[in-house]
């Protein structure tokens, strides 16, 4: 099976270039990610972590 999708593949011309896009996107994701995690306000982060929190319905439930 695999020698069947490795061989299709080969026959597929510019396929190379598929793997080097998808590393790119992958490290951009994670690149822009990583920035907005560390410019982001720290009250921000607080007041979103304690969204579940919050909801005093919900707490009835639990």
């Amino acid at each position: 099976m695999l020698k069947f999708v490795k061989n299709h593949m080969e026959t597929i011309t510019g396929i190379e270039i598929y793997p080097m896009i998808s590393l790119l996107i992958f490290f951009t994701f994670f690149v822009v990610l990583f920035w907005w995690v560390i410019t982001a306000k720290k009250e921000y982060i607080t007041k979103v972590s304690n969204i579940p929190l919050d909801n005093p319905q919900n707490n009835q439930q639990l």
